[in-house]
């Protein structure tokens, strides 16, 4: 018998002896996903957060008024709802944000100067 079969039969007669579930369950835990499938669970819901947002399911028509942007639903200020801000997004913003306003008007959010 040579050398290196010895090595590999005292090897083997090791690793035999040992409970293959404390093997997965090493393997488990080296390899845990549970924090990535929270982590992939916020973001389908912050997808689904914003897929419901006035400004998408209704789009309201986007228009630059002087310097300020203007999200318009309905023909016109008096009638529809509107939400103004210094860029599309939060011009977007204010329109959800108007949405849920009782009276329905609109928000202005300029930046503080």
């Amino acid at each position: 018998m040579s050398y290196s079969q010895e090595i590999y039969d005292a090897a083997r007669s090791r690793i035999s002896s040992i409970d293959g579930s404390a093997i997965e369950r090493a393997a488990y835990e080296a390899f845990d996903i549970s924090h990535a499938k929270s982590m992939l669970q916020e973001q389908i819901a912050a997808a689904g957060y914003e897929m419901t947002r006035p400004c998408v399911v209704f789009k309201p028509d986007l228009l630059k008024d002087g310097d300020m942007w203007c999200a318009l639903l309905g023909e016109n200020l008096q009638v529809g709802i509107a939400g103004f801000g210094p860029n599309p997004a939060q011009a977007m913003a204010a329109f959800d944000a108007a949405w849920f306003q009782e009276s329905g008007s609109h928000i202005v959010d300029r930046p503080a100067s």
